[in-house]
């Protein structure tokens, strides 16, 4: 009945927002952490790094970006480890370059950063910089997704679901999704619904699926809003409601996909052309 979704499996571009976030930059001001990275202070020269590099506090400027990264990245914090391997992996401050992308996140990587143990993974799963190697891009990702992160339990997912480097394994593949479903990461939502409509890793249940399909289409999924539209239109794991079904698939339409649309005429054709079989 349904199609799996094949999220793209990708480095984490903005892992620096939640890292800003973290250690309140944009409530620091400038020329005291400036004084304070100027004197050795590692907080401070990454700080000083995420300010630059967003332009809060500052003017943006990545490459000053780069250097005061790189000052706390040597003295061995995570962070900016990760950091400036995004800066390599993106090109942003710096030419890009994947090898030195992979030696900063295998730094912060083999110091239980799980951001840059996800990052990492995806080298290896892209063979960009590291040859590539399935195997080990799911070693990364499982020690990231360990620690709750919700991309690599995802990606771990589509790798057990597909046979990406390992026994393709539906029961694998239908538990992280449902960690990182459970997270609230809409794609997972999706295979895991799409799991519990064909019976994959676990018991066929369309009451589930509902359930999950209707959690991803209200992120916004327009694939998910036409599932779940056709689960309302013809009464599957829900009361069949034809109003509902109508509207989940005018969601999807709406969103862009094609599908939705074609399911929002037909339901209309069917409906309309029972009302001319009644008033005959």
């Amino acid at each position: 009945m349904t199609l799996q979704k094949m999220s793209p499996i990708g480095k984490l571009s903005l892992s620096l927002v939640a890292a800003l976030l973290s250690v309140s930059v944009m409530a620091a001001d400038f020329n005291d952490t400036l004084r304070l990275a100027n004197q050795g202070d590692i907080q401070a020269q990454y700080n000083l790094g995420v300010m630059y590099d967003t332009g809060e506090g500052t003017s943006q400027n990545k490459q000053k970006a780069v250097e005061w990264y790189r000052l706390a990245a040597n003295q061995g914090l995570v962070e900016a480890q990760n950091n400036i391997g995004l800066m390599y992996d993106n090109g942003e401050g710096v030419s890009q370059d994947y090898q030195e992308a992979a030696r900063w996140y295998d730094k912060a990587a083999n110091q239980g950063y799980a951001e840059a143990q996800y990052n990492l993974g995806s080298l290896y799963l892209l063979g960009q910089g590291v040859d590539q190697d399935s195997l080990e891009a799911l070693e990364w990702y499982d020690q990231a997704a360990n620690q709750g992160h919700v991309d690599a339990q995802l990606n771990l997912g589509l790798m057990y679901d597909n046979g990406i480097g390992v026994p393709q394994n539906f029961h694998e593949a239908f538990a992280w999704y449902q960690l990182a479903a459970s997270q609230g990461d809409a794609d997972a939502q999706f295979n895991l619904a799409n799991m519990y409509a064909k019976g994959q890793g676990t018991s066929l249940s369309f009451e589930h699926a509902a359930e999950w399909f209707e959690a991803a289409a209200h992120q916004g999924d327009a694939e998910a809003q036409l599932y779940l539209g056709s689960l309302y239109d013809f009464g599957l794991g829900v009361v069949q409601n034809r109003v509902t079904a109508k509207e989940w698939y005018w969601r999807s339409c709406d969103n862009g996909f094609e599908k939705g649309c074609d399911g929002y005429k037909m339901l209309n054709e069917r409906q309309e052309g029972l009302s001319s079989f009644w008033h005959q």
